[in-house]
């Protein structure tokens, strides 16, 4: 097969899982192996390929953040109902700038939880690896919720790569919801065609640049939700770091993100503003505010960047 043909087979199999209820699309797209799951520490592992690489070969931040947060929830969930519902407070992921480009390897521990407030709180710390080296380093905050009015929650459907494999849907069998979702993955496959990476095109964030600083939008969609319906935490973190990169030219790297999650991501269209707070020799600060229905905030976001050495010319 292509590697076109491969990520369409992806989608359709995504899709197949994604009709046993109590996960989301996100995490059946990039099929999670959860090989440990309990309340001191959670191990998984993700394969790394076209279907997630950026054009330098490594892991899109987006799917990294995802994750991450589903990693540390886990550790949280692990605790109480498979069921639970838990929503993303605060995270903050510190990269290493080692390469992202084979099978990540995931570790998280459950630090505690917060005393002295009046939500139940998980504190939760995580360490990423790729080639055999710490790519990324992490801490994250979550709370315990009810699920949203009318909507009934299912145990958390946690797959191994050692799982039976399942079989792809086809298309005659999709559901109109579920075309959607297929259309998105088509347009981003033809896009890898004229040289975009898929994961560019499937995400769809479409960014701009002014004066000012740097807008972004990015439409919601059933490929990107959570289990509620709303914008995934990790896709989220993604929207705030592609925006805060196309702030600084090219020769500035990201080394650290810190975000606070303030509202649910609702709404059709999901939006991004960045703005440069610092930009030295060495080092710059970008601070990224995000918006979704009626323009409700829903993420404040800081990111620290690194300049990279100048590239020596050719011989």
């Amino acid at each position: 097969m292509t590697t076109e043909q491969l990520i369409r087979e992806r989608t359709l199999r995504a899709l197949a899982l994604n009709r046993t209820p109590g996960y989301h699309y996100t995490g059946n797209f990039l099929e999670f192996s959860f090989e440990a799951v309990t309340e001191p520490v959670v191990r998984m592992s993700m394969q790394v390929g076209p279907h997630v690489t950026e054009s330098n070969g490594n892991c899109n931040y987006a799917v990294l953040a995802v994750f991450a947060d589903m990693a540390m929830a886990a550790n949280v969930r692990a605790g109480h109902q498979p069921s639970t519902r838990l929503a993303t407070v605060q995270m903050n992921l510190q990269f290493t700038g080692a390469p992202m480009t084979d099978a990540l390897q995931l570790e998280s521990r459950l630090q505690g939880y917060i005393e002295g407030v009046s939500s139940k709180q998980g504190a939760t710390q995580v360490t990423v690896t790729s080639n055999g080296k710490p790519v990324c380093f992490g801490t994250g905050a979550f709370m315990v919720l009810d699920p949203p009015p009318g909507v009934a929650l299912y145990n958390m459907a946690l797959r191994k790569d050692t799982d039976p494999p399942v079989a792809p849907l086809t298309e005659k069998a999709l559901t109109r919801e579920e075309r959607k979702v297929l259309a998105v993955a088509d347009a981003a496959i033809a896009r890898v065609q004229a040289g975009e990476p898929f994961i560019q095109g499937f995400l769809g964030v479409k960014t701009r640049v002014l004066e000012t600083g740097v807008t972004s939008v990015l439409k919601n969609g059933p490929h990107i939700g959570n289990r509620v319906g709303h914008l995934q935490g990790g896709v989220t973190m993604g929207l705030g770091i592609t925006t805060a990169e196309a702030a600084l030219p090219a020769n500035w790297t990201l080394s650290s993100v810190t975000a606070w999650y303030i509202s649910p991501g609702e709404g059709r269209t999901i939006k991004a503003k960045s703005k440069i707070v610092h930009r030295g020799r060495l080092t710059a600060v970008v601070r990224t505010e995000i918006f979704g229905k009626n323009n409700r905030r829903l993420m404040e976001m800081v990111t620290a960047h690194s300049s990279k050495p100048a590239s020596k010319p050719a011989a």
